[in-house]
């Protein structure tokens, strides 16, 4: 296929009953095991497995205004690679999370609103310690969206330890997905690492770089005082991130993400140190320059963005991403793989929530023909 506006493709939808889920994870109770066992789990291998951060977005209803003036909220179901899992479902696959939350009504929530979106929930697990994250933004248009998380005194999917992961699973997805965030901290990094080498480049494995500076700063790392941007937070990744790539066939982030990985920022630099460390595809997303990939093969496509009026651009890396993984499961060329994703993007960015903006592929294709 090399045109997604002409390509058909059948695509299996909705939830089925699974075949059955692996040990509740520790700290879940038998009421929970149960719980889970009649969520959304469905047949498979999946389309997609994503691993990483899960949690509810606290938004804004109110643009432009600073977060002690804001009046009404907005909750939404959040976590960047959670996000991915829903924009590809959103797209017709059959996804699935592995992360943790906190045994309280938010998690609670949460299950529910993967069920929802259609994402099988069965390895999300409850972590009775910790209370599930929230994370509230402030919203100027068109390009200032500070974030503020609350992942303290630390975060339940930070907590995923290796022998609770479905290795089988995770080899058989026809995609898995993983963050930067997942690396940050223990339990949660060996647990990544180790669902990386049971995958074994069984199939596409995209290393999301995704970094979050104050994610490794401080003592007690990412849940200790916090952490600072600069040099030396990037030197304390970039281990942990290129022991990733060794398992990663496709690494995708910005010029910043990619400079934690690679120690450089000129993009193409950027995309052929990818390469050099072993992945198959480099995409690098440039903001108002647009998206750059880069294949080992030697085949490169440059995509200008679409241009949209910006409500909130937070969510629209992550509805790139699940557009991605629906281009590579369809098998599309570079160049319209990368208009598709950046279409997706562009829809979520001119909407205000994250999760429940995730555009369908009708909509991503009425879009496209517009332009």
């Amino acid at each position: 296929m090399t045109d997604p506006r002409q390509a058909v493709e059948t695509v299996e939808t909705g939830a089925t009953e699974g075949t059955g889920a692996t040990a509740v994870a520790e700290g879940a109770t038998a009421a929970e095991g149960a719980a889970a066992a009649e969520g959304t789990h469905q047949a498979g291998p999946y389309d997609l497995i994503a691993m990483g951060r899960i949690g509810v977005d606290i938004y804004p209803l109110q643009t432009g205004v600073p977060l002690s003036r804001v009046e009404t909220f907005g909750k939404f179901l959040g976590g960047s690679a959670t996000n991915v899992a829903v924009a590809a479902a959103r797209l017709g696959r059959r996804t699935a999370v592995i992360s943790r939350t906190g045994r309280d009504p938010f998690g609670d929530y949460v299950h529910q609103a993967l069920r929802d979106f259609g994402v099988d929930d069965r390895w999300v697990t409850a972590v009775a310690a910790y209370p599930t994250p929230v994370t509230f933004c402030e919203i100027f248009p068109p390009d200032d969206f500070p974030l503020y998380f609350y992942r303290r005194p630390k975060a339940p999917d930070l907590v995923i330890h290796p022998e609770e992961l479905d290795r089988d699973a995770v080899r058989a997805a026809r995609i898995f997905w993983m963050t930067g965030t997942g690396l940050c901290e223990e339990p949660s990094r060996t647990a990544t690492l180790a669902a990386l080498e049971a995958r074994a480049k069984a199939g596409p494995t995209v290393f999301d770089l995704d970094w979050r500076p104050m994610f490794w700063g401080g003592e007690g790392e990412s849940s200790g005082d916090g952490g600072k941007a600069g040099a030396a937070a990037r030197d304390r990744a970039r281990p942990y991130y290129e022991a990733a790539l060794a398992h990663a066939t496709v690494a995708v982030g910005n010029v910043d993400e990619a400079e934690v990985a690679t120690g450089v920022r000129d993009p193409k630099r950027c995309a052929q140190a990818l390469l050099d460390m072993g992945v198959e595809l480099a995409v690098i997303k440039q903001g108002p320059k647009g998206v750059l990939a880069a294949h080992r093969d030697g085949r490169t496509a440059e995509v200008p963005p679409t241009p949209v009026e910006v409500v909130n651009g937070l969510g629209a890396g992550d509805s790139f991403g699940g557009a991605l993984c629906h281009g590579l499961l369809a098998g599309w060329e570079l160049e319209p793989m990368m208009r598709y994703a950046n279409a997706a993007g562009a829809i979520v960015a001119s909407r205000l929530a994250c999760s429940s903006a995730m555009p369908t592929r009708d909509e991503v294709e009425e879009f496209l023909a517009a332009r």
